[in-house]
């Protein structure tokens, strides 16, 4: 049995480069299909803001803004009602009913700001949503003017 180094010190070693190349083009073609094409970003399908033409005089009702204090305070329009009086929760009703009507008589939605103080009760949002709901104003939303 020859031994296989002293067989190889006489000849010279070289390096076969074709299962080189082979194996190249294979890891590239093996990484060209298993990536994945970047997709195209999805229409939005935005339309900007342009000039408006408005052939008649729009009038609009100013919001109505009902800040809810921490100590129970509801205040609109510089009033003071305490949540947790009846009788000025239904004051604070029947200004808002005059509300709705000013507002269907210009056909122009009734639109409630409440703006709750965060140290709020949930009871007494609760009971201006009432309130709204009793004199039938059905846009209230939720704001902060701090």
């Amino acid at each position: 049995m020859k031994n296989w180094v002293s067989e190889l010190k006489g000849e010279k070693v070289e390096l076969q480069i074709a299962p080189l190349i082979d194996v190249v083009f294979l890891l590239l073609i093996y990484f060209m299909v298993s990536a994945q094409l970047k997709r195209p970003e999805a229409d939005l399908g935005l339309s900007l803001p342009g000039e408006v033409s408005v052939s008649n005089d729009l009038v609009m009702l100013d919001e109505q803004i009902i800040e809810i204090g921490n100590s129970g305070h509801i205040t609109l329009n510089n009033q003071v009602f305490r949540a947790d009086d009846i009788k000025q929760l239904e004051r604070l009703k029947r200004i808002l009913i005059r509300y709705k009507l000013a507002s269907d008589q210009l056909s122009q939605p009734a639109s409630i700001i409440i703006d709750a103080d965060s140290e709020s009760q949930h009871e007494d949002v609760v009971s201006v949503l009432n309130v709204c709901a009793a004199a039938n104003i059905e846009q209230i939303s939720f704001g902060s003017f701090d």
